[in-house]
């Protein structure tokens, strides 16, 4: 299948959405790329189950990171693709979600033009439509979200976060938190200081789209607290907002355990 790939050029790099797990969702175009590339370079969120897709003698490196422990170096992964690319290869850079969503895809784009290297993008879907796709809470619902918000709850180097919290404090916006389980107590507080209120609900999803998906409903005031739980090495997603509050009801329909109030785990 390697030489039926038009668009997939000996010598460049395909910078591939996974999507939020689940095979099933990637794009055609995504696992054609997959399958016809000579090396994969993959982060820690793609799922086991995408990473099955690869074939066996298709070569992998690992470049994935956790929270303040980076396996691979932003600025080494870039200079990997391109040496990679160097060498006549097709790189598929493999990423979960969506590479242009907190992917830092512009970045190894930016490096792998700077260095005469033919780059292009495959999206995938983000994991905020993947968890409310999988959850059944809608991001945006008539009186309850007029809009969504897509934030990052880490920043690079380990900064501290500087978000523009007066404006994310919208009581009518869903706000999606990513990569935030290090600093969720921090983003909870900063949010109620801005005028959101400590009732307002909070759907944590782990894994979402996988087997090993999890969903814990909570709240502003007590997710700092109950999030300590959650594994560092597990990708989350937190969904702040009124929409959150639909889920007891949406689980109860669907069949889902649903206790009321609280870091409940629900099937």
């Amino acid at each position: 299948m390697k030489d039926n790939l038009s668009d997939f050029p000996m010598g460049s790099i395909q910078l591939i959405g996974a999507g939020p797990g689940d095979p099933d969702l990637l794009t055609v175009k995504a696992l054609r790329a997959i399958m016809s590339a000579d090396v994969v370079v993959y982060d820690r969120l793609v799922s086991p189950e995408i990473m099955a897709l690869v074939p066996a003698g298709t070569r992998r490196i690992d470049v994935g990171k956790l929270p303040r422990r980076h396996k691979v170096p932003q600025p080494a992964i870039n200079a990997l693709l391109v040496d990679l690319a160097r060498q006549g290869l097709r790189v598929a850079r493999l990423k979960g979600g969506d590479p242009l969503i907190f992917g830092r895809g512009g970045e190894e784009a930016d490096a792998a033009r700077a260095a005469g290297i033919a780059v292009h993008y495959i999206p995938g879907i983000t994991s905020a439509q993947g968890a409310a796709a999988s959850t059944g809470v809608p991001l945006t619902h008539r009186g309850l979200a007029s809009g969504v918000r897509y934030v990052t709850g880490h920043r690079a180097c380990d900064a501290a976060l500087d978000l523009d919290w007066t404006s994310l404090a919208d009581p009518d916006t869903t706000l999606v938190v990513y990569m935030g389980v290090a600093n969720i107590r921090e983003i909870a507080l900063q949010l109620m200081r801005h005028g959101l209120a400590p009732l307002t609900p909070v759907l944590a999803v782990t894994s979402a789209t996988t087997p090993r998906e999890t969903r814990k409903l909570s709240s502003l005031g007590s997710i700092g607290t109950e999030a300590s739980r959650l594994a560092a090495e597990v990708p989350v997603l937190f969904v702040i907002g009124r929409v959150a509050g639909l889920y007891p009801a949406i689980a109860e329909l669907d069949g889902a355990l649903c206790e009321g109030s609280g870091m409940v785990a629900y099937a």
